[in-house]
């Protein structure tokens, strides 16, 4: 005679919803954190005045890498750094520099800078960030200001 096999009922886990919506509430943390700085359309410094350019600045480099401006006209920019603290080369830090202005500005990770200036003399200029990433050196880190 042969031996019966048992058939034994697999177990529910309990709890499983809980596993899961931990997963979902991390998973929507992590992408708002990523996405929130490319969803922002509209900006306005503290004075309320939309700005004219806005450029974004993270690790892969500037975006916009050209910045066009008109000789004697106030522009005002805004910098939107998309990397975080975490960063091992900078601590996320970016800076914007125009060296032919005598520009220096720097973004905290995660953070928004609006300043205005007026390029007085025609031409292109090099601006760039030089704290992280290679710094002036790496063509990334570089973008061109155009004054007409």
């Amino acid at each position: 005679m042969g031996k019966k096999k048992s058939i034994r009922k697999p177990q529910k886990r309990k709890g499983g919803w809980l596993g899961a919506a931990v997963v979902v509430a991390v998973l929507t943390v992590a992408i708002y954190l990523f996405a929130a700085p490319y969803l922002r359309t509209t900006s306005a410094s503290a004075s309320g005045q939309k700005p004219d350019v806005v450029l974004r600045i993270s690790m892969s480099g500037w975006e916009p890498a050209v910045i066009r401006a008109e000789r004697g006209k106030p522009v005002t920019i805004e910098i939107i750094n998309l990397d975080n603290q975490f960063h091992t080369d900078g601590g996320g830090w970016h800076n914007f520099v125009v060296e032919a202005f005598g520009i220096e500005k720097r973004v905290p990770p995660k953070g928004t800078l609006t300043f205005t200036f007026v390029p007085d003399k025609p031409g292109e200029y090099l601006f760039y960030c030089d704290i992280c990433c290679g710094g002036k050196d790496n063509p990334f880190m570089q973008g061109k200001l155009v004054v007409l």
